[in-house]
């Protein structure tokens, strides 16, 4: 394989609703911001760009079929190649994916990985059931399969298993939102309380409305490229590019339904699942101790995909210890929940130490006042541009919004972009990005690194 930078990237504002707009306009504006930070003009670009990958979840929202293609063509791509991918909720870190394979294995030199979704054509009722076919529609969705249910209980098992708290849930919303508040891109930019996530309407309890992401309109394009790649667009460029390169991916699957997942022993989980820094002594105690009480992995208080892309991603990238070793994390926070579940599956914190975890101090931006009393430092900020719960969450566009702004802050650049330093990560060297679908069907996990 070869070496895949990433060298640009664009977001539309990710907002409630886009009449203005075509999703076709919508995934221009983000594809003229690329270009535009890029410093090429959209003719040379469609000279030296050898293709792309379409992302998207839904064809109901559009209720449109091949949406794709209509895309490629509005953006003067066509006649060159291009696919569609779709994978629920981790349909945008899947084009992120996809994206770096088709230079990756040299069938390109440079991609362009565009997603999009305009979730305000239908109702919110109407989105919800969309979104609910991508559960089991023989078993699940007939008895009210809709993924806030489905959080719920899983958050619950949580909270009955390891102690978890509605305040320490209610820490990740806070810190989104109040992180959101000085990103211009951001859906939701609101300085919250703990009160007022709890005082807002239940949803399924124990999840607020404040603990749900909602559904957005908006794009998002990240553009990728070989070393050969590299070299004609700073020639068209005229100077020397970042160089920001993906270090390594991962991904994992699981069943559809929740029911149909096995429980495993604890030897076989440090034999399939335990990550690089659970092999000490005092890991391995820890857990037989959880086994002893009747944990089981993975349950459904955790992401068994989310934990097998963590794994694949932290071999190829070298990384062993996640925590200290990567800078920042984008992570797929659809609620607040399953933040605090992904800390685990990462390997962030243990297994059981997610809501602790959560409201330590540890996964939050320094320098920024969140009017919360937490014990410790910040040591690696999680979803410091917001996550989806405050940026939105345009299903097809999520996935490459984490890439746009993992990249911006690799090239230090969070300024620039922003206009507001204040969720810059200092001296930001490895980040990673996760996308999530269903009820961690699909689980993808890439890291990026600056490269020089």
């Amino acid at each position: 394989m070869q070496p895949v930078y990433v060298v640009s990237g664009g977001v539309s504002r990710f907002v409630k609703a886009r009449p203005d707009k075509t999703f076709q306009a919508l995934v221009k504006e983000a594809y003229d911001y690329a270009l535009a930070d890029l410093g090429i003009e959209h003719p040379q670009f469609v000279e030296l760009v050898d293709g792309s990958v379409a992302s998207y979840f839904s064809d109901h929202f559009t209720r449109q079929l091949m949406a794709g293609i209509m895309v490629q063509d509005y953006l003067g791509l066509v006649p060159k190649p291009s696919h569609r991918v779709e994978g629920g909720g981790a349909t945008g870190g899947i084009c992120f994916q996809e994206g770096w394979k088709a230079v990756a294995s040299g069938y390109m030199d440079i991609c362009l990985a565009y997603g999009f979704e305009t979730m305000s054509h239908v109702e919110t009722w109407k989105g919800n059931e969309f979104i609910a076919l991508a559960s089991d529609v023989s078993f699940d969705y007939p008895v009210g399969g809709f993924y806030s249910g489905y959080y719920a209980m899983m958050v619950t098992r949580h909270m009955a298993e390891f102690g978890t708290t509605v305040e320490q849930l209610a820490h990740v919303s806070v810190k989104n939102h109040i992180n959101a508040y000085h990103n211009p891109y951001a859906q939701k930019r609101e300085r919250l309380t703990i009160e007022d996530v709890r005082s807002s309407p239940m949803v399924a309890w124990p999840l607020t409305r404040r603990d749900i992401c909602v559904m957005s309109d908006g794009a998002a394009c990240v553009i990728f490229c070989s070393e050969a790649g590299l070299e004609k667009l700073e020639k068209a460029a005229g100077r020397r590019l970042p160089r920001v390169r993906v270090a390594g991916i991962g991904r994992g699957t699981d069943a559809m339904r929740m029911a149909d997942r096995p429980h495993q022993s604890y030897d076989d989980f440090y034999k399939f699942n335990a990550l690089p820094n659970e092999m000490d002594t005092g890991a391995r105690a820890y857990y037989k101790d959880l086994w002893e009480k009747g944990f089981r992995y993975p349950g459904v208080h955790s992401f068994r995909a989310g934990r097998m892309a963590s794994r694949e991603a932290y071999k190829n990238a070298g990384v062993a210890d996640p925590l200290h070793e990567i800078d920042f994390v984008e992570l797929h926070d659809a609620y607040t929940s399953s933040e605090v579940q992904t800390y685990e599956d990462m390997g962030l914190c243990r297994y059981g130490e997610g809501g602790s975890f959560a409201a330590s101090g540890k996964t939050f931006m320094p320098g920024i006042e969140y009017g919360l009393n937490l014990t410790e430092k910040p040591v690696c900020p999680v979803n410091p541009s917001g996550g989806l719960i405050a940026c939105g969450h345009p299903v097809g566009a999520t996935g490459l919004m984490q890439g746009v702004f993992a990249l911006w802050q690799l090239q230090g650049t969070i300024a620039k972009h922003f206009g507001d330093p204040a969720l810059q990560v200092s001296n930001a060297k490895r980040g990673a990005i996760h996308s999530h679908a269903g009820t961690g069907t699909y689980v993808t996990v890439s890291i990026m690194e600056k490269a020089e």
